[in-house]
Parts: C-alpha cells; sequence; structure tokens
C-alpha cells in the first residue's frame, strides 16, 4: 500500500487499536492475540492499529515487537488493513517502523519519542528521520511531549510525501484548527484523545470526522453504533450513549494515571475476551471496580 491508499483509508470510518495480549506471566500471548485480531476485524473498522497506545506499546521490548506486527499482518490480511504503532527514541522508533513495513503493515502511527523534551526543531529532526527510513505512510501523534506546530508540520510534508496522516491526541482547538487551515487536504486527519467518542462530533465539526476507538475493544458493535450516530448527525444516539455509558465511563477511567488502558483491559475480560494483565507501571482495576464497569456493560445489551 502506497502512502496515498493509506491516507484515503484514514478519511473516513471508524480506526481502533486491539489490545495486546499477554499470559499470567506477562508475556506476549500470541494465539489470545490471533483470536482478538478474528473477533474484532469483522465489526467493521476502517483499520486496526496494531501495538498502539492502547496495545500497550510503551511495554514492548524490541524482540517482541516485529511478532506482534506481524502475526496482526498475517491474521488480518485481506480483512482489514493494518497500522503499526512506532515510536520512543529515534533510532528505535526508525527499528519499529522498518520492522512494521518489512512485516507488511500498510503504514506506522508515529507515537511520541516519550520522556525529553524537545523544540520544534528537535521535533522536526526526529519525525523526518522516520519517515526517511521508509517507504509506506506515516501518519504523526500530537501529544503533550511532542506538540508540532502548524509551520513544522508544513516543511515535513513538503520534504516527506509520506506523512500523510495527523493525530491529535492534545484538545487543543485553536490549534487544531490552525493546522486545518494551513495543512487542507494534504493530510488525513484523526481524532486520538482517550475515549474520544466524547469529543467526536465537536472534531467532526472541525474537518475531523474520523477518530479512534479504544472501548471497540470489548464493545465493538457500540462503538459502531456511535460512529455512525456522529457521521449522521444523530444526535439523540450520541447524548444516550454520552450519557448512559460514556461520562459514567469517564468516571471509571479518571480515578488512576494510565487507567485509560487499564480499562479497555478489564472490559474486554469482562465481555469474554480476556487479553491479560497490563504491565507495570500500569495497574489493573480493582474487583469493585471491575464490578462497576460490568453493569455499565450489561446495559448496552449484546455486542
Amino acid at each position: 500500500m502506497n502512502p496515498q491508499e493509506l491516507k484515503t483509508i484514514m478519511g473516513s470510518g471508524l480506526l481502533s487499536f486491539p489490545l495486546t495480549d499477554f499470559d499470567s506471566n506477562g508475556d506476549f500471548n500470541k494465539k489470545g492475540y490471533i483470536e482478538r485480531l478474528e473477533w474484532l476485524a469483522p465489526y467493521g473498522a476502517s483499520a486496526l492499529f496494531a501495538a498502539g497506545g492502547t496495545g500497550e506499546f510503551f511495554s514492548l521490548t524490541g524482540d517482541e515487537y516485529p511478532e506482534i506486527i506481524q502475526t496482526a499482518v498475517d491474521t488480518c490480511r485481506g480483512k482489514v488493513p493494518i497500522i503499526a504503532g512506532a515510536g520512543g527514541p529515534t533510532r528505535f522508533a526508525i527499528q519499529c517502523a522498518q520492522a512494521a513495513e518489512k512485516a507488511g503493515a500498510h503504514g506506522i502511527l508515529l507515537l511520541p519519542h516519550y520522556l525529553t523534551e524537545a523544540g520544534q526543531e528537535g521535533l522536526a529532526a526526529h519525525v523526518e528521520a522516520v519517515c526517511k527510513s521508509v517507504k509506506f505512510g506515516v501518519i504523526v501523534y500530537n501529544r503533550a511531549s511532542s506538540r508540532l506546530k502548524p509551520d513544522t508540520l508544513a516543511r515535513l510534508a513538503e520534504r516527506n510525501p509520506n506523512l500523510v496522516g495527523f493525530k491529535d491526541g492534545v484538545g487543543d482547538i485553536e490549534a487544531m484548527v490552525a493546522i486545518y487551515q494551513k495543512m487542507g487536504d494534504r493530510f488525513a486527519y484523526l481524532g486520538g484523545l482517550p475515549t474520544a467518542e466524547v469529543y467526536a462530533a465537536a472534531y467532526k465539526a472541525m474537518g475531523t470526522p474520523v477518530y479512534s476507538s479504544a472501548v471497540f475493544n470489548f464493545i465493538p458493535k457500540t462503538a459502531m453504533d456511535f460512529y455512525h450516530a456522529v457521521a449522521n448527525d444523530d444526535m439523540a444516539t450520541q447524548h444516550r450513549l454520552l450519557k448512559n455509558f460514556f461520562m459514567p465511563y469517564l468516571e471509571l477511567r479518571n480515578r488512576v494515571p494510565g487507567y485509560a488502558v487499564s480499562i479497555v483491559k478489564a472490559g474486554a475480560k469482562l465481555v469474554g475476551h480476556d487479553a491479560g494483565p497490563v504491565r507495570a507501571p500500569l495497574t489493573d482495576l480493582k474487583p469493585d471496580e471491575m464490578d462497576a464497569l460490568k453493569a455499565l456493560i450489561d446495559t448496552l445489551g449484546p455486542q
């Protein structure tokens, strides 16, 4: 798949980030991961992001990563495109990007470089080094530690034709509008705040109708129903699901930093698709929190 084909995929539909399965010892569970992808693939997501943020990319080793991406590509071939997460230090991000390209992934989501702060010049050098290391499409992920300004993105886009997407995980509306006005249709845009459904209608109004759904991992039918409600401006369905599920869900998610991933693994376990525990430094939900989440899921009906 060439970069423009990836951009087209990113231009419509619902995207999601499958959990990465671990066994009771915290090791990669390939069999469970295959079963998870086979379960999710038919529900209608436009693409699945293997080893993304919800897939705990930040906890994976360099040895595990290629196997996880290859497993996703092989399992979903002919069913749904696979975009791989890649990130961390520049040289490690390049290793991941090249491994994903070799495995046959359709592109990468370039995750933050993590701990250290950097100016626009350094961030641009990081993104460009990764873009030039591969031929397939790159989507850059805008986060608090790696905010890219409109002029920086414009320079990067001019020098790197395979930089075709922009995912926002910051929620700065003014900055997002400025980027959209600067770049226009040069990029495909993706809303990527945690529990993106809460922000979906607002992002659509800004020209970003596509978003990624973490809850697709355990309530895929409801996730698709909500996406269609946003696409069709069905405010009644949006408000009902926000009130009855998403807002109470946010209260649980916000109890502990890192629960944005932990609660998704908890949900998958509750619906019979256990992905195992999260890896440290994340922590799993407590029993009473599991009970509260189960009560919320039960209100939605069969998935």
